[in-house]
């Protein structure tokens, strides 16, 4: 019961999470906002991420991971509810800074539950990839639902907020799930009582080396998938000239890719270093963007489109998330592997911290580059983060040596 209540609690954020992307392109036809102001949609998120875990990760074993799980989402159902009666790009902005506060508690929780859940490194890793597969098999998911409630023919129209009653259900009913379950917590627990010293405990986590190649790694990966993410859709539309519903359900490659990536990346990683596998993925990626991007270049406008004879570059562009796949999931669990249970919900706070403001600055460079260079290169900056995280793997991997499984 508690490991299908992550599961589902997962996939339902990976939906909320990930329709930013979508909701600033139906913001921008639906409310006439522009671009820049649709972007701050993901900084509601990401800073609400960010300032919530910081303050409460060291503080959640006190309250437990399966209570803090149910209050998240609790309040997002509501948030739901509420932007389906009253639609507005405001009620935007409150959707998701309540979903960015929800989730801060739903990630750390999900995260430390993980180290409850298992017994050692291997088991460990298996699970996270498994997390974090369906997670991106809730992106897909999300892509399509949002799709479905998208009029072609007139893009405009509310009828898409509809969705948000779904997604509301579906928040019920893991409240509903988790209600059920029992999980023990008490390996989480620290040994004293003291909420300063918690705190001061996440805090001392930054003096290690390890930790600042380990969060520049995150930090750079994050600003690349959510750049990534945010923006296809409207890449899609503008650039390759899709339909406004098709732009947003060819979307749902790039988050099926991550999806099996993930996936499939639990099984390489029992036969090969995680720094081999990310290694080549890293360069794989590298090749794809200079091969295959400057075939949006040639694309024009065709009114009658379909799946099938959809540009080229509409579906292999977006395959990049299956090299970036096992990257996220294995660097967090090497982190994790390398220290003793009650330290996870601290650990993860720091995580979250700096995936939200990777993610937040990744969105907001790639709406200016939009902007001001287009779309059809705006996608060419990720390559300088790329040949970062490289770089910071190699010091992770010399850093973490004897701490963490290879």
């Amino acid at each position: 019961m508690m490991l299908a209540s992550l599961c589902l609690s997962y996939m339902i954020y990976a939906v909320l999470l990930n329709s930013v992307g979508t909701v600033i392109l139906q913001s921008i036809l639906s409310f006439g906002i522009s671009k820049e102001s649709g972007s701050i949609l993901e900084a509601c998120k990401d800073f609400s991420i960010a300032g919530v875990s910081f303050v409460t990760a060291s503080y959640l074993p006190r309250l437990g991971y399966r209570r803090a799980m149910m209050l998240g989402h609790a309040l997002v159902a509501a948030a739901c509810v509420l932007m389906a009666l009253n639609p507005g790009f405001g009620t935007a902005k409150i959707l998701f800074a309540t979903i960015g506060v929800t989730f801060a508690l739903i990630k750390v929780s999900v995260y430390s539950t993980i180290g409850l859940l298992t017994t050692d490194a291997r088991r460990h890793a298996s699970l996270m990839n498994v997390l974090e597969g369906l997670f991106m098999v809730g992106v897909l998911g999300g892509y399509w639902l949002f799709g479905a409630f998208i009029d072609s023919a007139a893009p405009a129209r509310l009828v898409w907020v509809h969705v948000y009653w779904v997604l509301a259900g579906a928040g019920v009913l893991v409240v509903a799930l988790l209600a059920c379950a029992r999980l023990d917590e008490s390996a989480a627990r620290p040994a004293q009582a003291d909420t300063g010293g918690a705190f001061a405990g996440m805090l001392r986590l930054l003096t290690r080396p390890m930790i600042y190649t380990f969060i520049v790694s995150i930090f750079l990966y994050v600003l690349i998938e959510q750049g990534l993410g945010t923006w296809l859709p409207t890449f899609n539309r503008q650039v390759l000239q899709l339909p406004a519903a098709m732009s947003v359900q060819m979307a749902s490659i790039y988050a099926g890719s991550l999806a099996l990536g993930r996936l499939l990346a639990g099984y390489v990683l029992r036969r090969i270093s995680w720094y081999t596998l990310l290694s080549g993925c890293l360069l794989g990626m590298i090749v794809l963007v200079v091969a295959v991007l400057p075939l949006a270049a040639h694309v024009h406008l065709r009114p009658d489109v379909t799946w099938l004879d959809a540009p080229f570059v509409a579906y292999a562009f977006p395959l990049i998330g299956l090299l970036m796949a096992p990257i996220y999931p294995a660097i967090n669990s090497v982190m994790l592997s390398a220290l003793p249970k009650e330290r996870h919900a601290a650990m993860t706070g720091l995580i979250v911290v700096f995936s939200a403001l990777g993610g937040t600055l990744g969105s907001f460079i790639v709406a200016f580059l939009f902007t001001h260079i287009g779309g059809s290169h705006a996608f060419y900056m990720t390559l300088l983060p790329m040949a970062g995280i490289l770089v910071a793997l190699r010091v992770f991997r010399r850093e973490t040596a004897g701490s963490a499984p290879e």
